[in-house]
């Protein structure tokens, strides 16, 4: 038998997936596909202090080896995820999810972040510092350590539980990044979030999002991600969430030796509903087909 079990800043998961934010809503529709409670755990959909409408459309646009995403952090705001989404989430999984929070400001971050802090489900707060799609947020705060320490300190200072800096994969140096979170009191990063580009229909003659640019993820990412999860796991002594193009078991156990103590499976469940549950179920054998017998023995172990 072997130990697909990791620790993700004190808390067990029973295995390292974790659909990621943005491609598995608050739950419950996949809960309606299969049990979720089989995942290690889920990071919901970015929540943000008021509710947002989002992007105009349109906001995705197929590529070669993936996607093009700008859909902008629509969500109900997090006043509606505590007393509508987080109830009936506990009724279908009876695990500590990850609370994925974006903002404007770095008040609003440390607000909206005390309030999920208080959520008894909540088992991480991955603060994102890294959507590439929206004006005046986001990304703006994972541009520059700086900023990026000024964020984790002050959501930090709020809170009890742990959190997980949602790292930009479009900056110079994203290991920079990462030590000034760590730095600044985060206890694990997560990345990739997307990388950005965009499309232009030749109809048209004009982009094809409405936003202009997107977030690239799918399969094409795969081997950027893991170059950054290997440089940022010689970084930082933090735990990473690594994700970015993961859709295979192979994929879990190649991130997994780069650096990361947990996975994220990302545009794979919108091509695959089953995608991580499928994951999951072929761990095991793909463990033993390359001779692993203990995950967390591994971490890193490509260094």
């Amino acid at each position: 038998m072997v130990n697909t079990r990791v620790t993700l800043c004190g808390v067990e998961l029973e295995n390292p997936v974790i659909p990621a934010s943005g491609t598995f809503g608050y739950g419950r529709e996949f809960a309606e596909l299969y049990d979720i409670n089989c995942l290690g755990t889920f990071s919901f959909k970015g929540t943000t202090r008021q509710p947002r409408f989002g992007n105009p459309t349109p906001r995705v646009a197929e590529c070669p080896g993936g996607m093009l995403n700008a859909v902008g952090l629509q969500n109900p705001g997090v006043e509606a995820v505590i007393a509508e989404e987080l109830p009936a989430l506990a009724k279908v999984f009876h695990k500590p999810v990850m609370a994925n929070v974006s903002g404007f400001s770095v008040e609003e971050y440390a607000e909206t972040c005390a309030m999920l802090d208080a959520q008894p489900q909540v088992g991480w707060l991955e603060v994102n510092i890294s959507c590439p799609n929206v004006h005046g947020g986001g990304m703006s705060f994972g541009a520059e350590p700086k900023l990026a320490a000024e964020v984790t300190r002050a959501v930090k200072a709020v809170t009890a539980k742990p959190v997980i800096m949602k790292l930009s994969p479009n900056v110079t140096d994203i290991a920079a990044v990462a030590a000034a979170c760590e730095e600044a009191g985060a206890d694990g990063v997560s990345l990739i979030n997307t990388l950005l580009g965009m499309r232009i229909g030749l109809k048209t003659r004009k982009p094809i999002l409405a936003n202009t640019t997107g977030g690239l993820s799918g399969g094409a990412v795969f081997p950027v991600a893991l170059r950054m999860v290997y440089q940022v796991y010689e970084a930082v002594r933090i735990p990473i969430v690594g994700m970015g193009g993961v859709s295979r078991a192979e994929d879990v156990l190649e991130m997994i030796l780069a650096g990361a103590t947990a996975v994220g499976v990302g545009a794979a469940n919108l091509v695959e509903p089953y995608a991580s549950r499928d994951i999951v179920q072929n761990l095991p054998a793909v463990m033993e087909q390359y001779g692993i017998s203990n995950l967390a023995e591994i971490i890193g172990g490509a260094h």
